[in-house]
C-alpha cells in the first residue's frame, strides 16, 4: 500500500532485529493517539512520546521506504496501518500454548490477544489432570504429546512456551517439528533452536536481577562509572541502550 511516495523496503536480512523490535513500540504509540483524535504528527513529537530521538525514528522507518512530508509529519492513520502491514498484522496469527499450569492459563485467558492479531487456537499439557479439560475459553486442553501433529494439522506457526525449565527444549523441538518458526519463551532458560527459527524469551525474574544492582549506590571504582553509560560509553536512554 503506497504511502505518501513510499519507495521500496530492503531486503530483510538487512533490516537489524533492534529496528523490528522497536516497529510494535511505534505502532502502539500512534494507535494511542489516534484513539485521542491526533490526525498528525511530526517525527519530534512522536520521538518525544516514545522516549528516542527523530532521527532515530526516522532512520528506522527508512529501512521500509519514504513517510510523511516535510513540514507537514506523518499521517497517524496512514503510518500505523502501515507499520501493522510491515508487521504483518493485519491478519490474525493462530498460536500454540505449550503448558496450562497458573502462568499457561493466564496467558490463555489475557485479554490483550483479542480482537487483536493472535489468538490461542491449541493448548497442550503433560499433567494428566488437566488433559481433555476445557478452557474457559471453550479449547480442550491436549496431550504434550500431540504437539507436532496438531500444529502441522492447523497450520500453526507461532507458539508460546510456558512450561518448567527442564521441559522447555522437548517441547520446543515439538514445536519445530510441527512447522513452526516463532517462539515465546516464558521457561527460565535458553532455547537451542535451527537457523530460521526465532525465538523471544521472556525472563522476568532475570530482569528483576538485573535491576538490583541499581538499587544500591556504587561502591570505589564502579561510582565513576555506572552513570548514564553502560561501561563501554554507549549512552542509555530510560534504561535501555540506544544504538
Amino acid at each position: 500500500m503506497p504511502l505518501n511516495g513510499r519507495v521500496a523496503r530492503q531486503p530483510e536480512d538487512q533490516i537489524p532485529d533492534i529496528v523490528i523490535r522497536r516497529l510494535p513500540i511505534y505502532v502502539r504509540t500512534l494507535e494511542r493517539m489516534r484513539e485521542h483524535g491526533i490526525a498528525t504528527v511530526s517525527s519530534d513529537d512522536l520521538a518525544q512520546d516514545i522516549g528516542v530521538t527523530a532521527a532515530q525514528i526516522r532512520r528506522d522507518l527508512s529501512y521500509f521506504g519514504r513517510f510523511g512530508k516535510q513540514g507537514k509529519g506523518y499521517d497517524v492513520t496512514m503510518l500505523a496501518e502501515e507499520i501493522l502491514h510491515i508487521l504483518h498484522l493485519d491478519r490474525r496469527w493462530d498460536v500454540a500454548l505449550i503448558g496450562y499450569g497458573h502462568l499457561g492459563q493466564a496467558i490463555a485467558s489475557y485479554r490483550g490477544f483479542g480482537p487483536g492479531s493472535f489468538h490461542i487456537a491449541a493448548v497442550f499439557d503433560s499433567n494428566t489432570q488437566r488433559i481433555g479439560t476445557l478452557t474457559d475459553e471453550g479449547l480442550t486442553v491436549l496431550a504434550h504429546t500431540d504437539i507436532a501433529a496438531v500444529v502441522r494439522q492447523m497450520q500453526i506457526r507461532m507458539g508460546i512456551v510456558a512450561v518448567p525449565a527442564e521441559a522447555a527444549q522437548d517441547v520446543t523441538n515439538a514445536l519445530i517439528d510441527g512447522g513452526v518458526t516463532a517462539i515465546l519463551n516464558y521457561a527460565p532458560v535458553s532455547l537451542r533452536a535451527p537457523e530460521g527459527i526465532w525465538i523471544r524469551e521472556i525472563d522476568p525474574t532475570g530482569a528483576m536481577q538485573s535491576m538490583t544492582y541499581y538499587l544500591e549506590p556504587p561502591t570505589g571504582d564502579a561510582a565513576a562509572d555506572s552513570c548514564a553509560h553502560d561501561g563501554q560509553g554507549a549512552p542509555v536512554l530510560n534504561g535501555t541502550l540506544a544504538d
